[in-house]
């Protein structure tokens, strides 16, 4: 089975015999930081592609697959990095899980909420450890705005606004790009904000892409009263990864790319006759820029799920909180097919939000 480790009191310098299923454009990050942990030994690649697995596997001098079954009954595995296309993260997760072997899954955990529901309960009856590669959760902007609204910096939220726009990727063809982009803001957003969506409404247009949405202009309201925008697409040739928040005393504003976090506050315009002053409304105050220390996203994401597995404990992102904007992103692509609005089941779908 998975645990390969002995008991933790004959611990010295535990390892972690690691894989990875999928060794395209981000398997092979995956591979190249897991090959560099602490703890954590790359056994083996697997990718239908046999000239990327034994490139990789020469690479990492790990052992290359070009059918990840095979290497999950030979391989003496404990986690594996799953960074395959959409439609197959299921079957290779539930064979994984079947195997007790802990996964990463690359984001969306699956390209539609009943298989991802199936990941999820495999992984609860076989008490293995799942998480799902929301990696702007780990973007140290996200982070310390994270803190900062904690702490009430920004007042009440009114807007939160995010652009995720950038080239058509030709390696995307089997979701589009509310499956593919959009997942990554509906959880940053409820994560942000500590509360679900109530509501929503997606305009989407089909431009380039041959198979699936490539634009998407959504309208999300939460439960605590904040509007959010979405403003996603595939058709612009310049990436930009933004997110705004305004609020009662000013904006926060993140760059994704630069991992940027910069606060203007909110410089009152007052004007006063007869004795009396009269609020008119805002002016841009004092500026912010927060110096943060730069570390690479996939790095800590996988460091993170490396000491989950040690320590045994839960990692930060769930599959049920997976699954949760998998469940946002299908009904945006319902909104954008019907052009109505959708009022959220979250009675079922209110899941680990809160963390």
């Amino acid at each position: 089975m998975g645990n390969h480790l002995p008991p933790k009191e004959h611990w010295e310098t535990p390892v972690l015999n690691a894989a990875v299923v999928g060794v395209g454009t981000m398997g092979r990050n995956h591979a190249r930081v897991l090959a560099s942990l602490p703890h954590v030994q790359l056994i083996a690649v697997a990718d239908i592609d046999e000239d990327a697995a034994r490139q990789a596997a020469y690479t990492y001098r790990a052992h290359a697959y070009t059918d990840y079954r095979l290497m999950l009954e030979k391989e003496p595995l404990d986690l594996i990095s799953i960074a395959v296309p959409t439609r197959m993260h299921a079957p290779v997760a539930l064979d994984a899980i079947a195997k007790g072997i802990h996964c990463l899954i690359e984001k969306p955990i699956a390209p539609s909420v009943e298989e991802g529901e199936r990941i999820v309960h495999a992984a609860r009856e076989a008490g293995v450890k799942v998480t799902v590669g929301h990696i702007e959760r780990f973007n140290p902007a996200v982070q310390e705005l994270k803190r900062r609204l904690v702490r009430g910096e920004l007042g009440r939220v009114f807007q939160i606004h995010a652009r995720r726009v950038g080239p058509f990727p030709p390696r995307v063809t089997d979701v589009g790009v509310v499956m593919d982009l959009a997942t990554h803001e509906v959880n940053i957003m409820e994560y942000l904000l500590g509360a679900p969506v109530e509501s929503l409404y997606a305009e989407t247009e089909q431009e380039i892409h041959a198979y699936h949405e490539d634009l998407l202009s959504g309208l999300l309201k939460f439960a605590n009263g904040t509007v959010g925008v979405l403003d996603i697409n595939w058709l612009t040739p310049t990436k930009i990864r933004q997110l705004s928040l305004i609020g009662e005393r000013g904006m926060f504003l993140v760059n994704y790319l630069t991992q940027e976090l910069h606060f203007i506050e909110n410089g009152e315009i007052t004007d006063q006759w007869d004795g009396l002053v009269a609020l008119m409304g805002v002016s841009e105050g004092r500026h912010v820029k927060f110096e943060l220390q730069r570390r690479e996203p996939l790095r800590l994401e996988l460091e993170h799920f490396v000491q989950t597995i040690l320590e045994d404990r839960d990692p930060l992102i769930s599959p049920e909180e997976a699954l949760r904007a998998v469940y946002l992103a299908q009904k945006m692509i319902e909104s954008g097919r019907e052009h109505r609005i959708i009022y959220l089941d979250n009675g079922r779908y209110d899941l680990a939000l809160f963390h």
